[in-house]
C-alpha cells in the first residue's frame, strides 16, 4: 500500500482501505500510543466535515483511541483550523480532523494535530504507521480500568466563533455590508454565517444545507462561479467561498472579479507591512505562486520565499525563516500570529477588515497583482514515476525552458492527494504559454500512459 500518510494526512475512498473501519481503528490505537506521552489522563479532540462517511470513521477512530486509554472529545462538524485552535485551547494531547477537503463526498481523510496545534512531522507520522501491525500494538492496550471514554461537546462552534472575531480589531464592524457566503455544504456551514452576521454583515448564503453527499458539489471554492453569480444578483459588496473543510478560501469583489490565494496573501502581507507587523519583511509562497505575486510584493519591499506545494511545506519554510504570513494560490493562507494552519474564515475576515478600515470597496484591491498567464493541466496517471527517470519528459522540459527563456518557467509535479501529474507553464505571452503547456502535456501523457 506504500506510505499511509500523504502530504496532508491519510486520504482515500470511504470504506476502502485505508479509509475503512478496520484500518482507522488501528490508526487510532497507534496514534494514541505515540501522541499520548504526557503524564495523567490523555485527551484527544475529533472534528469532521459533513460527509456521510464521517460517522463511520469517527466511531472507528474513537474506538481505537479509547481502547488505548485516551478520552475522546467529539466536536462534530467544524473546520480544520477550528480543530487546531480547539486542541490548543483545551490543552488536549492531540486533535484529529476527519475530512478529504476539496475532494468529492465519496472520499474521506484524517489529519492529525499535535498538542501545539501544528500538523504532525513526517517522523511522528512514521512512528504511528510503524505500529499499525496488530502484533506490535496488542500488548499496549489499556487494562479495563484504564479504558478511555468518548463524549460530545456542544459549544465547539461557539468557541471557535468567539476566537475568530477576536482576530480582528474590536473597532471593526461589517455593518452595512452585504456578503455572499458559500460554505461548500461543508464544515463551515454554521460557523461562517455566525461570524459574519455577528459582526454586522447582511449575509446571502449558498452551500449551507449539507446532506452528507453534496459537499463541494457545484459550490464552494471549487466552483467560484456560483459565488460570482450571487454577488451580481444580490449586488453584494463581496463574495467568499470556502472548500469542504474551510482551510482554504477564494473571494471576489463587488464586480465578480475572483481573488485567489496569491492576491489575498499579498493584500494581508502589505497591510501587515504598513502596520509594522510583517516579520522578516517576506512571505512564503509555493512553486505554484504566480510570478506576478513576486513582482507586486517587490514594489512594497516584501520578499517571496518559495516552498513545495502543500500548506505543511509552506509552514515549515515560515518557521525556518521566522515569517508570519504564507500561503498557496489555491487559497490556503497561514496567518501564524493567529493560527497554526491555513484558515479560510480567518483569511476572509482579515481581508474584509482591511477594506473596512481603509473605507475602500473590494475592487480597489483587485489590480494589486498583474498576473503572468499561467496554464495548469492535470494528467491522470497510473503510477507516479519520478520525472527525472523519464528521458522524453526531461528532454522536453529542457527544450521548453529554452523556448521560454527568462520570461517564463515550467513546473512538473505530482499531486500529493490524487493520482495526477500537474503540468504548469507560466510566461508573459499567453499564446506561447498555452502552446508550451500542451506540447509538454502530450509528452507527459505518452510517457506515463
Amino acid at each position: 500500500m506504500g506510505r499511509l500518510f500523504g502530504t496532508d494526512g491519510v486520504r482515500g475512498q470511504a470504506n476502502v482501505a485505508p479509509m475503512d473501519s478496520e484500518t482507522i481503528m488501528a490508526l487510532g490505537r497507534a496514534a494514541a500510543h505515540v501522541l499520548g506521552q504526557s503524564t495523567g489522563r490523555h485527551r484527544v479532540l475529533i472534528g469532521k466535515d459533513t460527509r456521510i462517511s464521517g460517522y463511520m470513521i469517527e466511531t472507528a477512530l474513537a474506538s481505537g483511541l479509547t481502547s488505548m486509554g485516551m478520552d475522546v472529545i467529539l466536536c462534530g462538524p467544524l473546520p480544520t483550523p477550528g480543530i487546531s485552535f480547539m486542541t490548543r485551547s483545551m490543552r488536549a494531547d492531540a486533535g484529529v480532523m476527519i475530512s478529504a477537503s476539496h475532494n468529492p463526498y465519496e472520499d474521506n481523510g484524517i489529519k492529525f494535530f499535535g498538542h501545539d496545534g501544528f500538523k504532525l512531522a513526517d517522523e511522528t507520522e512514521d512512528q504511528i504507521e510503524s505500529l499499525l501491525d496488530p502484533e506490535k500494538i496488542n500488548a499496549l492496550r489499556a487494562s479495563p480500568e484504564k479504558i478511555g471514554k468518548a463524549y460530545r461537546i456542544e459549544d465547539a462552534v461557539g468557541r471557535y466563533t468567539v476566537y475568530l472575531k477576536s482576530c480582528i480589531e474590536k473597532t471593526v464592524k461589517f455593518d452595512g455590508l452585504r456578503v455572499v457566503l458559500d460554505t461548500a455544504n461543508g464544515a463551515a456551514y454554521r460557523v461562517a454565517a455566525d461570524v459574519f452576521s455577528e459582526l454586522g454583515a447582511e449575509i446571502v448564503t449558498h452551500g449551507d444545507n449539507p446532506d452528507g453527499k453534496n459537499i463541494n458539489q457545484d459550490c464552494g471554492s471549487l466552483h467560484p462561479e456560483m459565488m460570482v453569480d450571487l454577488v451580481k444578483k444580490h449586488r453584494a459588496d463581496c463574495g467568499i467561498a470556502y472548500d469542504g473543510d474551510a482551510d482554504r478560501v477564494v473571494m471576489c469583489d463587488e464586480n465578480g472579479f475572483i481573488m485567489d490565494g496569491d492576491l489575498l496573501l499579498a493584500l494581508c502581507a502589505i497591510d501587515a507591512k504598513e502596520k509594522g507587523e510583517l516579520k522578516g519583511d517576506a512571505v512564503v509562497g509555493t512553486v505554484m505562486s504566480n510570478m506576478g505575486l513576486e513582482k507586486a510584493l517587490e514594489k512594497h519591499g516584501i520578499g517571496l520565499k518559495r516552498s513545495g506545494v502543500g500548506d505543511r511545506y509552506v509552514l515549515a519554510e515560515m518557521l525556518k525563516h521566522g515569517i508570519n504570513f504564507g500561503g498557496e494560490q489555491s487559497g490556503h493562507v497561514i496567518a501564524l500570529d493567529h493560527n497554526t494552519t491555513g484558515d479560510g474564515i480567518l483569511t476572509s475576515l482579515l481581508t474584509l477588515a482591511i477594506a473596512v478600515k481603509k473605507q475602500k470597496p473590494m475592487s480597489s484591491f483587485s489590480g494589486l497583482i498583474e498576473k503572468f498567464p499561467q496554464e495548469l493541466i492535470n494528467v491522470r496517471v497510473k503510477e507516479k514515476i519520478p520525472f527525472e527517470e523519464l528521458p522524453a519528459v526531461t528532454s522536453c522540459v529542457a527544450a521548453m525552458e529554452e523556448k521560454l527563456g527568462s520570461s517564463g518557467r515550467v513546473l512538473l509535479r505530482y499531486s500529493g492527494t490524487e493520482k495526477k501529474a500537474r503540468v504548469m507553464v507560466e510566461c508573459e505571452d499567453s499564446k506561447l504559454c498555452s502552446e508550451v503547456a500542451l506540447e509538454l502535456t502530450a509528452v507527459v501523457e505518452q510517457a506515463l500512459k
